[in-house]
């Protein structure tokens, strides 16, 4: 086994999830508690993803959930992952992220992504810009001269105007590799729910990467990518855990919205038989079981796509499960605890 120190940094991913039986107000008190708990471990990121209308998720004000989480952390990195930008004006965004870096200092990435997070009804209730590249791409330059020093626009972001808050592109296929790579951004890929077109997004990020382009934030190509991760003292209790994760991802593709089920013996006594071959496929990019098993699935994972940063995702019902699985996570990949 490689050494601790050839294994990239781990982040995670947090949409606050919330479980059958709770409030969202628990599913919010849940998730700040494990915020403090990823910074005392040590984690590098924790990145909060805007999702609106569905009962399982309580993220979609992800500014204010991310000045919640710095109020009780210390010195884990807080970001959004990410803020659908065609939801908002880039001068908002500008705003709100500059307020956050203001009150709190660098300790803030804003991660951009292109898709409404939510279904068709509900983003038209949230009148949605244009999403096509050009224009996207448009609105993040907008946000990067707000951030910067404010020169070239007669629009100025107060606060947030000198903040330069670290802007991350996110993407979960070759449009969003594009705009990265044209713009000199880092680019944080979507390989744990759309895993099929990574290998060619990373190819097109990291042949057209532009170091020298105006908005370059990176001197390199730079790659995060999401992966599913759960896991348990055994590899027979991690997947019987994981199966609430399986659970969700059907409920999303019928066009359900409850909050996260319990566990289940035998998935296919809860779930049609014919959504399991789409629940492995979205699950297709995972490390689920024990800590000697988990471990070596994230490094060749890691290794196979050459990426500088892991952002890992974990669900189950149980919010005290998901805690021990970033615990044993931790222990397991050699991470310095934060003092």
């Amino acid at each position: 086994m490689p050494s601790t120190n050839t294994r990239v940094p781990l982040s995670v991913l947090e949409l606050v999830p919330r479980s059958q039986g709770q409030t969202p107000a628990e599913a919010m008190q849940h998730s700040t508690k494990l915020a403090t708990r990823l910074d005392e471990l040590g984690f590098h990121r924790l990145w909060v993803a805007e999702h609106h209308g569905t009962e399982a998720f309580m993220s979609s004000a992800t500014s204010l959930i991310l000045g919640h989480f710095a109020n009780h952390t210390h010195g884990i990195r807080l970001g959004s992952g990410g803020v659908m930008l065609p939801n908002h004006s880039p001068l908002m965004v500008a705003e709100y992220y500059g307020t956050l870096a203001t009150l709190h200092g660098d300790r803030f990435d804003l991660g951009l992504g292109r898709a409404p997070g939510t279904d068709p009804i509900t983003a038209a209730a949230l009148a949605r810009s244009a999403s096509g590249l050009n224009d996207f791409a448009g609105n993040v330059l907008d946000l990067v001269s707000y951030l910067g020093d404010g020169s070239g626009t007669r629009v100025r972001a107060l606060p947030g105007e000198g903040t330069n808050v670290p802007i991350w592109m996110l993407g979960s296929s070759t449009g969003g590799a594009q705009v990265a790579a044209a713009l000199g951004l880092p680019f944080s890929f979507a390989s744990h729910f759309a895993p099929q077109q990574m290998r060619e997004a990373l190819a097109v990020y990291r042949e057209r990467f532009n170091p020298d382009a105006e908005t370059a934030q990176v001197e390199r190509p730079t790659v995060m990518a999401g992966i599913n991760v759960l896991v348990a003292p055994s590899e027979a209790e991690a997947h019987y855990l994981f199966t609430t994760a399986q659970q969700m991802v059907a409920a999303i593709r019928t066009g359900g919205s409850a909050p996260l089920a319990p566990p289940v013996d035998d998935l296919s006594t809860v779930v049609p038989e014919g959504l399991l071959p789409m629940i492995q496929e979205f699950h297709s990019v995972k490390a689920v079981g024990d800590p000697s098993q988990v471990v070596p699935q994230l490094e060749q994972f890691a290794a196979a796509h050459e990426l500088d940063e892991l952002i890992v995702t974990t669900y189950t019902h149980d919010p005290a499960m998901r805690q021990r699985s970033f615990e044993l996570l931790a222990d397991a990949w050699g991470i310095a605890p934060r003092t």
